[in-house]
């Protein structure tokens, strides 16, 4: 039996920072492509998720979107100028493969068939026509409107963050969410 030099070594790691920036771990090698991923992935694939059913209200497309998202980024890695933005370039990669989503498929039913706890049937009833009323107020907003609310509320992003992912400026983003706040009051009969 021989003795590994290495048995015991851990291989290097990787850690993603705050700003999506994937760094080695301990004065490692830079990581390689796959788990510079592999690391985003596993950080924001779920807020991607959330994010992308918010825009389709469809958990399947939302899915299928982010994949295809973290696929684009994977085989793109190499031509990235700074892979500081990875996770930039992922969140504008949903967002326009939500957009072509909604292009090819205009009319997408929302699945409701999460429900939180409920104390009984009649709040489990209210509380079901309460998220379709919501849903439905949130879909009938225009696609950048919907946009800069799901970045600003269900991923929490700042409006400069909001702005680089939609290509717009950061004042746009805060009329985007203004006039969308105030349609989805009107909508769901809210008073100023």
């Amino acid at each position: 039996m021989e003795l590994d030099a290495t048995a015991g070594v851990a291989p290097p790691r990787s850690r993603l920072s705050a700003d999506g920036t994937v760094a080695a771990v301990g004065g490692a090698e830079p990581p390689d492509r796959a788990s510079a991923v592999t690391a985003l992935y596993a950080d924001h694939a779920l807020g991607m998720v959330r994010l992308a059913h918010i825009m389709l209200g469809n958990r399947q497309a939302a899915e299928d979107v982010v994949q295809e998202a973290f696929l684009g980024l994977y085989r793109r890695w190499p031509q990235l100028d700074d892979q500081a933005k990875a996770l930039g370039y992922v969140r504008s990669s949903v967002l326009n493969g939500c957009r072509s989503v909604l292009r090819r498929h205009r009319l997408v039913e929302f699945d409701v068939s999460h429900q939180p706890p409920v104390a009984s049937a009649e709040s489990a009833v209210l509380s079901v026509e309460e998220r379709r009323e919501i849903i439905g107020a949130l879909r009938a907003l225009p696609d950048r409107q919907r946009a800069v609310l799901a970045l600003r509320y269900y991923l929490d992003l700042p409006d400069d963050q909001i702005a680089a992912a939609m290509n717009i400026r950061p004042s746009s983003v805060r009329s985007a969410a203004h006039r969308a706040l105030v349609a989805l009051g009107r909508a769901l009969g809210e008073r100023p």
